[in-house]
């Protein structure tokens, strides 16, 4: 199928990152900003302690990286669009079904695996590696601009949820999600497309007569010199970069489920934790074109280890003003998180697709999410248990803001796979 030749007006590699600022919107809002809204009120009805709620979601970290190795694959060989298509439907009824959870086991299942994989069907692996091929000198900027949906999802879901939990209901508020997903997702699944030489188009639109010249060199050398998944993990430098980014995500993770908790646990109310969402997500989502601006233009390495230590430092200055009781504080803390999540996606994703090549980008991006997502399945957990037993988050959010200054030094000394060594060659 002809989209539009190279070199026309609009380059269907912009369709889809509008397919994907939604996909996102929808998918990591549902599976990381709604969930804190919904931990109080069910809890509470249902008779279930913060770590009984949490290990849904430590499930599903869990249950994404097995999955994802799998997409992953699929996203290389067929494009997002069947999976897209299939997740959307798996997703909006395992929400609808959350309205008639009983039992701490429906919970786990419809949520920390059905919800899932339909999540990881739509999510940010498949949209995000499909930008990394219709895009190589703008990579930065592109996924930037979809990342903007995640934040969206702060500032709109986490707020509209908490209102319409509070005035119809847990259970209602489950089957509107299903609902909103069915009704965004379908026509957005159908836009999705594997490559752009699937259509005779070519990287960043760029025309043939371009791609004959210097212009057209980094695009080609990023893809012929792509490694394939048994090649990459054969490599140290894949391990290090699990390691690091995997210590740089636990904070948004913990943080997105705990926030409304923890917030209402120092004496503010639900609306103010609410709005403690907004204040992070706002500054995330205006800052990512900022940082995929200067992530094409500079070393995103020291970019992404700055971005990392703030998180860390960020966190820890949320604790301090949680402590004092100071809402003002807090917000003003939650802005500078916001900043340096700005980051954390755009500047992951173009590290991998440097390192390793577009080619197999989706092969080699999944092989990588099981050891990653098992430190975001872990934390979330530990944090819970630790609040359940010593009845403050402190100490643990304090441990958790560690990391993540620790994950900024290690992703500053990572060094790119060489494909002359060993038995490493271009895929």
């Amino acid at each position: 199928m002809q989209l539009r030749p190279s070199g026309a007006e609009l380059y269907y590699g912009y369709v889809l990152v509008a397919a994907a600022f939604t996909a996102q919107f929808v998918s990591i809002g549902i599976l990381s900003y709604v969930a804190g809204s919904f931990m109080e009120p069910m809890s509470a009805e249902l008779g279930w302690s913060r770590a009984d709620f949490t290990v849904a979601r430590s499930l599903g970290q869990l249950v994404t990286g097995i999955a994802g190795f799998f997409i992953g694959v699929q996203v290389d060989r067929i494009g997002g669009r069947p999976l897209m298509l299939v997740g959307t439907m798996i997703l909006a009824l395992a929400l609808m079904l959350h309205a008639s959870i009983d039992q701490l086991w429906h919970w786990i299942v419809l949520n920390g695996v059905i919800t899932t994989i339909g999540c990881a069907l739509i999510g940010n692996l498949v949209v995000n590696v499909t930008l990394a091929k219709w895009f190589v000198t703008r990579r930065g900027q592109v996924v930037a601009w979809a990342a903007m949906g995640v934040s969206l999802g702060g500032i709109v879901l986490t707020p509209a949820v908490t209102l319409a939990i509070d005035v119809v209901g847990w259970r209602q508020a489950w089957i509107g999600l299903g609902i909103g997903t069915l009704l965004l997702m379908v026509p957005v699944s159908m836009l999705m497309r594997r490559t752009p030489e699937d259509h005779g188009l070519h990287p960043d639109g760029k025309t043939p007569a371009q791609m004959a010249t210097d212009e057209g060199d980094k695009a080609r050398l990023d893809f012929e010199r792509s490694m394939t998944r048994a090649q990459a993990v054969r490599t140290g430098s894949f391990y290090a970069l699990v390691g690091a980014f995997g210590f740089f995500s636990i904070n948004i993770v913990v943080v997105l489920l705990h926030l409304i908790p923890m917030m209402t646990d120092a004496g503010f109310n639900r609306s103010q934790a609410a709005l403690a969402m907004v204040v992070a997500s706002v500054p995330a989502m205006l800052s990512k074109p900022v940082w995929g601006y200067y992530i094409d233009r500079l070393a995103a390495k020291p970019l992404a280890a700055a971005s990392a230590s703030m998180t860390g430092v960020s966190l820890a200055l949320i604790v301090a003003a949680l402590e004092g009781q100071s809402l003002l504080g807090a917000y003003a803390a939650f802005f500078l998180l916001g900043i340096a999540w700005g980051g954390m996606i755009p500047l992951q994703e173009v590290i991998w697709g440097s390192f390793f090549g577009r080619r197999y980008l989706g092969s080699v991006r999944s092989a990588a999410l099981p050891f990653a997502l098992l430190l975001g399945a872990i934390a979330p957990y530990l944090v819970s248990v630790y609040r359940d037993s010593a009845g403050s988050y402190t100490t643990a959010l304090l441990i958790v803001a560690g990391l993540n200054v620790l994950s900024g030094l290690m992703i500053q000394q990572v060094k790119p796979p060489r494909l002359n060594s060993g038995s490493i060659t271009p895929g």
